[in-house]
């Protein structure tokens, strides 16, 4: 199963209003598990912006002005989600009120609203009456948000990806995964033991007999050693 957690960055609330994207970021999951493809773009909106809408995101006019429009990026973008591969947004009217809108304006197909889990839903159902922005989510389930020093739609894609593993995940799967992880490390733990240099010493001639011995007991061996040849006989 394919979804992707996507997020924006705009220069005002409503696009209604002639607000516009100005970065789009997007990470793959499959199998509810990031796949390391993402899809991240800075626009160039063709508008300006107030200075409380940059301090948000930090993109000023002169650093997106010589990025492409939307309508240069839409079948890249629309290639990237995919036709049926889920949607993960954090307050997803806001997010697809806008996308699509860009998409009207550029003359390429809109999203479907049936493909969104909004992940805002989920954890107001999960967490009533908690706070329940990406920052709270992710200090909620020990996400580092130390890179998090303004909104960025890629990173934000990437941290919304994390919470919502956390919120869909069973315990028993997590569990599962926590168990498979543990003995995985055990396992190269063993390979990197038996891996170790070869020793540089020769093999004594009464080790060597011993082991002739041993083999010669097993009743046809693969090395073809019988007890005669052992001398035990």
């Amino acid at each position: 199963m394919r979804e992707i957690v996507l997020d924006t960055e705009t220069t005002g609330l409503d696009p209604l209003k002639g607000d516009r994207i100005v970065e789009i970021g997007c990470v793959e999951l499959v199998n509810h598990r990031a796949t390391g493809k993402t899809y991240h773009q800075y626009i160039n909106p063709e508008r300006s912006m107030s200075e409380e809408v940059v301090a948000v995101h930090g993109l000023t006019e002169e650093f997106l002005s010589d990025k492409p429009k939307f309508s240069e990026i839409a079948d890249d973008f629309l290639a990237f989600v995919g036709d049926d591969a889920k949607l993960v947004i954090h307050n997803a009217a806001f997010d697809m009120k806008f996308l699509n809108c860009e998409l009207e304006k550029a003359e390429k197909p809109t999203l479907s609203y049936d493909r969104v889990i909004d992940t805002l839903i989920i954890a107001r159902q999960k967490f009533p009456g908690s706070p329940v922005n990406l920052n709270a989510l992710c200090k909620r389930f020990n996400i580092d948000l130390s890179r998090r020093t303004v909104h960025g739609a890629l990173l934000d894609s990437e941290l919304l990806a994390d919470v919502y593993i956390e919120l869909t995940i069973s315990k028993e799967l997590k569990f599962a995964e926590q168990t498979e992880k543990k003995e995985k490390t055990e396992v190269q733990k063993i390979v990197s033991r038996e891996t170790l240099s070869p020793r540089d010493f020769p093999i004594r001639a009464e080790e060597l007999e011993s082991h002739r011995r041993f083999v010669g007991k097993i009743k046809n061996n693969l090395w073809g050693i019988s007890l005669e040849e052992t001398g035990n006989l």
